[in-house]
């Protein structure tokens, strides 16, 4: 008798990818069909390695069903943008059509360091992606079995090191792009050629999943480097990059009910010189091309892959593949995440401008003009615009005699409000109802008037000037790194949350659950007694993630693979 195991079956992306014709499929012919909104079959997912996802108004889908309309399909569109830098002529651009084409009229900030059109029908499609192309911007591999967009620590351009950074972070991005001809082709009218499509490094099925990469530049964690599968950790020498720790195999995502699944932070490979980058960089993607679960999508992503077979084994063929021996990990430590709000002077004299922008949405509303300020600045900024990966916007790169204009316009419109406390800037949501197909529960319309509440218990315990790292995320996806907060909320259905705690302050500690499917107003009550013992038994400088840890009421995650559910 055999005792050869059989071969697992492909998940149907596999399929959907091969048959593509490198991701092509027939995304073409979907958009002259005038009788539905949407793309069908395969084409709702190849467009994703477009930059696009498919969505509906979930607001309006009863009333239009009752109607006897389909749903409000329209598109999601991701931009790539390495650093999240964006020129202010860029910015006008795609303010201009927010305004004129899309259903809400606003510029999304995203988690992913770039920006995001919501609400664009079908018949707008090829004018956005060649509007982005006048504008020398693309949505090429910002979502899809891809490398995508690539963070980088914000403010670049505050030191030479950080400058460095962020080329390096450009470089990474340009090296794992699709090769394929399929975007320019469909979306830019491009001509076909009779060239082969050939992938080298991402393979003609593409990765088994999603793979992120970050360039980060300690002591600053704002790109929260555990929620990502590659990272590189910048070296310095007398102000000088020289090269990077390299981590692996980090990733937030899991399925409710599903205890295969699991948040994991990465794992540290070892030490790699600077002109090694490229080499470990596709070594890294390349073996997870091979090795990855292309069976279970639910365990596609890296993390699993170096669970699977060992951070050891994982390490070892990376380095037979670049030719290359990683080095002893160099020292680093972080200190802070999150963004450095206000203003900054860095090289050549210059100044930077931090601006708070609750949940990434500019947009004008009766209370604040947020996107015709954004506008104003863009035309009269002579530097550049820097997206965060915590859903803010830096005006860098600002000579000392513009300063003045600059906060001038700013503090105009509403985007410097001098009340907003800590605690806000230090909160975060997903997008989530009503255009996420995922969300279980609300999060981007929930987490302001929730942080207002979590104020006022702060405030009561004589804690106005702290700030607790809060996340809400309307479904286990992981989009707003609840899973690296020190209080994350995972949607679980309409009004209720997975609570978890223990997260910590620099973002290099997982969170456990605490309490599962609750209530706004449970929450509420376990953060305020939690927030009070705090504020009575902190030790100096203790911040809450560590002393719900240290004062055992929770306890921490030491090891996700194993404890995560214990």
């Amino acid at each position: 008798m055999s005792t050869q195991k059989p071969k697992a079956t492909l998940s149907d992306n596999e399929r959907l990818k091969k048959v593509s014709n490198f991701l092509r499929g027939t995304i073409a012919q979907d958009l002259k069909d005038k009788i539905t909104g949407g793309f069908k079959g395969d084409n709702c997912q190849l467009i994703r390695f477009h930059g696009m996802y498919q969505q509906d108004d979930r607001d309006l889908r009863a009333e239009r069903a009752g109607q006897k309309l389909e749903p409000l399909i329209n598109m999601m569109l991701r931009c790539r943008l390495p650093g999240g830098v964006i020129t202010p002529q860029q910015w006008l651009g795609i303010d201009s059509f927010a305004t004129e084409h899309t259903l809400y009229g606003s510029i999304r900030l995203t988690t992913r360091q770039t920006f995001q059109f919501h609400g664009v029908l079908k018949p707008k499609l090829k004018k956005m992606h060649q509007l982005l192309h006048l504008l020398g911007l693309d949505s090429i591999a910002t979502a899809g079995d891809v490398n995508r967009n690539v963070l980088c620590t914000s403010n670049p351009i505050e030191s030479v090191l950080h400058q460095q950074a962020w080329e390096y972070a450009k470089k990474i991005s340009e090296h794992f792009l699709p090769k394929t001809r399929a975007y320019a082709e469909i979306w830019l009218d491009g001509e076909k050629t009779e060239t082969t499509d050939q992938e080298p490094i991402l393979g003609d099925t593409y990765l088994p999943r999603k793979f992120k990469t970050t360039v980060v530049v300690p002591p600053l964690n704002d790109v929260d480097l555990h929620a990502n599968d590659l990272n590189f950790v910048a070296i310095s020498n007398n102000g000088q990059l020289v090269g990077f720790n390299v981590l692996v195999g980090g990733g937030l995502a899991m399925t409710h009910g599903d205890k295969s699944t699991y948040p994991r932070k990465a794992s540290e490979l070892g030490y790699i010189n600077l002109v090694d980058t490229l080499k470990i960089a596709e070594a890294v993607v390349t073996t997870q091309r091979d090795w990855g679960n292309r069976s279970n999508r639910k365990n596609a992503k890296t993390k699993y892959t170096l669970e699977r077979v060992g951070v050891g084994l994982f390490k070892k063929e990376v380095e037979i593949r670049a030719g290359i021996k990683f080095m002893p990990i160099r020292p680093y430590h972080f200190t802070e995440r999150g963004d450095r709000f206000g203003w900054v002077q860095g090289i050549d004299n210059q100044w930077h401008l931090t601006l708070f922008i609750e949940n990434g949405r500019i947009i004008d509303d009766t209370n604040r003009k947020l996107k015709t300020g954004m506008m104003e600045i863009a035309r009269i900024h002579q530097g550049d615009l820097r997206i965060t990966a915590n859903q803010n916007i830096i005006i860098a790169g600002v000579e000392n005699k513009n300063k003045a204009l600059i906060e001038s316009l700013a503090r105009q419109y509403g985007l410097i409000n001098d009340n907003v406390t800590l605690q806000r800037k230090a909160s975060m949501a997903c997008v989530a109802f009503p255009t996420c197909p995922l969300a279980m529960a609300e999060a981007e319309r929930f987490l302001p008037q929730f942080v207002t509440k979590v104020e006022k218990i702060m405030l009561s315990y004589g804690l106005g000037e702290e700030k607790i790292i809060l996340r809400v995320t309307g479904c286990p996806n992981g989009c707003g790194r609840a899973m690296l907060a020190e209080i994350g909320l995972v949607g679980k259905t309409i009004g209720r949350y997975n609570l978890y705690l223990g997260g910590d302050s620099i973002g290099t500690r997982i969170p456990r659950m605490y309490r599962e499917n609750i209530t706004e107003e449970e929450i509420l009550s376990i953060i305020d007694d939690t927030i009070g013992r705090w504020a009575c038994e902190r030790q100096p400088y203790e911040s809450y993630g560590d002393y719900v840890v240290r004062a055992g009421i929770i306890s921490p995650v030491v090891d996700s693979a194993l404890d995560f559910y214990d």
